[in-house]
């Protein structure tokens, strides 16, 4: 839930990897939400400042960019913002974080901020990090300089947080003209001067870097009417304006200017600022080893996924079946007992007994970003991507995939080439995300048993990468043919990324990443889980009155010539009567196009639920097997290991079939969600739609040759 407008409003903004995020964290604490800014899928974060008088100020994380000139959607979101004083999100005041350790790369945007005449307090961070390895910080000069309230601040330590908070809180008391100095332009007066001239006159705009900025980027910025983009472009014509030339020498004059004010207020020792990170960087982009040590942290990654979640699965598992029993004992034996325990309780249990797993991959993630070694990641695979039609920065979408598809299609914004960005939008759903952690978690032990290979590895971990292998290995696949029929002419791109320096993680933002992931996955699956799962206990209750009684004549019949102990004949009554409900009426009409795959009508059921969302199988497979079932104590796993199929006597989970859904759920794109996205992403429905249809083709087929050649 968003906070609401506040009279004063402070946006923290700076470079990527400058530490802006950290300091969020440690200014908000848990009073922070997030939302997107309107009308785009680009996140924002929303917080408030407690200050000592007993306000709450409101505080917005922007998107990092490198310049009011920006390559991507991110940055244009936050230039937007910047250069319209009417948007809801702009700023009183700007607190801007900045790398001590590069310096003067940052000035270049706080330069123009500040000729922007926002109100900025200037954050000098990671000062911690640099102090052992200079002589000075000059912060003096620096204040000087930008004519603005200047501190030295570590967001990871704490150091000057409370100085900051002060200058924060004495800015809100006083007339922000106080922190304005006159706007600089560092470009041709003559063509310029004019063109902004023109602009002013026709329009009243009187800050001289902002009307420039307009001239530059007036084709896109959504708030300018037409009217206003009329003016500019008839400025832009009679004074012939180079939009391309004026950017390069605006950037060239402007580290011109500050170049020296940034070498006297960090000054060093002699020594190199990056010495450790550059020798550790010998190793970790090794053109050979490099590779090498990113495939052992992804091993890493699964095999901890497996490891460290057994004891607290087993908990939570403990947990809901115990609830189960106590729930059906202290209600009478009625309808509504049945929704409770059948329908919610199993439906729920089945799909949170894996929050463990999913907590323990978006951890993970978070440390690597944390650490600086994403950055890397882009880096070292930029040369590899490129062969098959991506970007070094698709690295991240693809491993962001890992955790979820949604926030890595969103990641491909900062891709500048449309061609390389659908690409990796196209392919990213196929790299098994955590949803599919709950199918695999299953069905894995159909496979393979649980054992140590090795005497080190866990043979389910194992299979568990495999599988992982295998999309990442379908997603370039599909890269490549996407490559050749994307045939966009001159969308060529180059990677430009800063290396950050390694550092320790900040456990407070990891933590906080990941409860915030964990929240929404619950949440937002939970909704879904809990809709469907009523929904089927529904469906699987009831059915066509005739079918119904058919069925129960047909059983009873059964039972008592069969002579079945009192647990068999109930389990034998819920198996007939689910296959004569709607669910089952469901199943049986989809069935002769699954069975070639090894599915029957049960798992038909599933295949069309989780449709929703993947992580919804084992929900589904959850309440269909409690429906009836005279042991609620009975995980789904062991339901489903001890499901016979009437006709043969056979299991059904064989190790042919619960293959053949593995590769199924590895490569279908079974979310909604995912779908909603890209169709949000391409502003079509033409790539959602092509993307349902390939994956579908591809997990069908793979399906199809899989159980055809284990059987």
């Amino acid at each position: 839930m968003e906070l609401e407008k506040e009279n004063f409003t402070i946006a923290l903004v700076g470079n990527p990897n400058s530490g802006k995020s950290s300091l969020f964290n440690l200014l908000t604490g848990l009073r922070q939400s997030v939302s997107n800014f309107p009308g785009v899928t680009v996140d924002k974060k929303l917080g408030s400042i407690s200050l000592s008088d007993g306000r709450q100020i409101k505080i917005v994380d922007l998107p990092g960019l490198y310049s009011m000139h920006p390559n991507s959607s991110d940055e244009k979101v936050v230039v937007n913002i910047l250069s319209n004083k009417n948007d809801q999100n702009y700023p009183d005041l700007v607190v801007y974080v900045a790398d001590a350790s590069n310096l003067e790369r940052h000035l270049l945007l706080a330069t123009q901020i500040v000729d922007l005449q926002i109100p900025m307090i200037f954050a000098l961070n990671m000062i911690d990090i640099i102090e052992d390895r200079v002589h000075k910080v000059d912060i003096e000069s620096l204040e000087s300089y930008l004519e603005v309230p200047t501190v030295s601040i570590s967001s990871r330590n704490e150091i000057g947080i409370e100085n900051l908070k002060n200058k924060i809180e004495k800015f809100s008391l006083k007339n922000s003209n106080e922190y304005l100095r006159s706007s600089r332009i560092y470009d041709n007066p003559s063509i310029l001067h004019n063109a902004i001239e023109d602009v002013k006159q026709k329009t009243g705009n009187q800050n001289d870097y902002q009307t420039k900025i307009l001239l530059h980027h007036h084709n896109w910025l959504p708030h300018l009417s037409t009217e206003y983009k009329e003016v500019i472009e008839r400025a832009v014509a009679k004074n012939e304006f180079d939009d391309i030339r004026n950017q390069l020498d605006e950037t060239m004059a402007r580290y011109a200017s500050f170049g020296a004010t940034s070498r006297k207020t960090i000054v060093t020792n002699g020594q190199h600022l990056r010495t450790k990170t550059d020798l550790i960087d010998n190793v970790i982009t090794h053109r050979f080893f490099g590779p090498m040590i990113f495939f052992g942290i992804m091993f890493f990654m699964f095999q901890a996924i497996y490891a460290w979640s057994e004891a607290p699965m087993d908990w939570i598992e403990t947990f809901f079946s115990f609830s189960g029993g106590i729930v059906r004992d202290l209600l009478p034996a009625a309808w509504y007992t049945d929704l409770i325990v059948d329908g919610i309780i199993s439906g729920l249990g089945g799909i949170l007994i894996f929050i463990p797993q999913i907590t323990i991959l978006f951890l993970l993630i978070a440390i690597l970003e944390e650490t600086g070694y994403m950055s890397r990641a882009v880096f070292m695979f930029d040369g590899i991507m490129q062969k098959f039609g991506l970007n070094g920065r698709s690295i991240v979408s693809l491993v962001s995939s890992g955790a979820c598809a949604i926030p890595a299609i969103m990641a491909t914004r900062t891709i500048s080439s449309w061609k390389e960005r659908l690409n990796t939008i196209m392919v990213a759903p196929l790299i098994s995300c955590s949803a599919r952690i709950p199918v695999y978690a299953v069905l894995v032990g159909f496979v393979v048993p649980d054992q140590i290979v090795l005497g080190v590895f866990n043979a389910q971990g194992l299979v568990f990468m495999g599988l992982y292998l295998l999309g990442i290995v379908a997603s370039l696949a599909a890269a490549l043919v996407f490559k050749t029929v994307l045939n966009v002419k001159n969308d060529n791109s180059f990677l430009m990324i800063e290396l950050p320096q390694y550092k320790k993680p900040i456990w407070k933002n990891a933590f906080l990443t990941v409860k915030e992931k964990v929240t929404t996955f619950i949440v937002e699956a939970g909704k879904v889980i809990l809709v469907i799962s009523i929904l089927l206990w529904f469906l699987a209750s009831y059915g066509p009155s005739t079918a119904m009684d058919n069925a129960n004549i047909e059983a009873t019949s059964y039972i008592q010539n069969n002579n079945l102990s009192d647990a068999d004949a109930d389990n034998y009554l819920a198996s007939k009567k689910i296959e004569a409900s709607y669910a089952g009426h469901l199943g049986k009409f989809i069935e002769p196009a699954i069975k070639p795959l090894g599915f029957d009508w049960k798992i038909g059921i599933a295949l069309l639920t989780s449709f929703a969302a993947r992580e919804v199988f084992v929900g589904t497979m959850a309440t269909i097997y409690s429906v009836g079932s005279s042991d609620d104590s009975a995980t789904v796993s062991e339901r489903m290991e001890a499901e016979i199929n009437p006709n043969t006597g056979a299991k059904v989970y064989t190790t042919a079939t619960s293959l053949s859904l593995l590769i199924f759920y590895v490569f279908a794109m079974q979310c909604m969600s995912t779908l909603a996205v890209v169709k949000r992403e391409t502003k079509s429905w033409k790539w959602p739609i092509i993307q349902f249809f390939y994956m579908g083709a591809m997990a069908y087929l793979g399906s199809l040759l899989t159980y055809q050649i284990m059987s």
